[in-house]
């Protein structure tokens, strides 16, 4: 029940992340493309890798913090519905340019950021 409760409190605590990263990269880049899902995601996604990074080869991330801090805080972190969506409004309007924009963005980011964080993560531990 510990671990459940820590993980409700560290998804809490990503969704509200989520808001400020998004709306802050929104707000900042403007226009009519989805600057913030892609900040948040990409941001996600260094996060993701150095915190992986860290919980596989060393003992950096205590183990009772693992599952909230991957589960809960970035799993509520990031937005993989919420590109999806503006991705398919972007082709229900017609605009095939920043849906594919948007698609190869985010998965370019998304893996650049992945390496990015492991990158970290293997810097840190020597």
């Amino acid at each position: 029940m510990r671990a459940f409760l820590l993980i409700c409190a560290a998804g809490a605590l990503g969704s509200g992340a989520r808001y400020l990263v998004a709306s802050t990269a929104q707000r900042a880049l403007g226009g009519p493309f989805a600057w913030g899902t892609l900040a948040v995601n990409a941001l996600g996604c260094l996060l993701a890798g150095l915190l992986m990074e860290l919980i596989l080869h060393s003992d950096a991330v205590p183990t009772d913090l693992r599952l909230p801090l991957s589960v809960g805080f970035l799993g509520a972190f990031t937005t993989f519905s919420t590109f999806g969506h503006e991705t398919f409004r972007y082709l229900e309007a017609g605009d095939w340019r920043l849906a594919l924009a948007n698609v190869a963005a985010q998965l370019l980011l998304g893996l650049a950021a992945v390496a990015g964080g492991v990158a970290l993560g293997r810097s840190l531990l020597g």
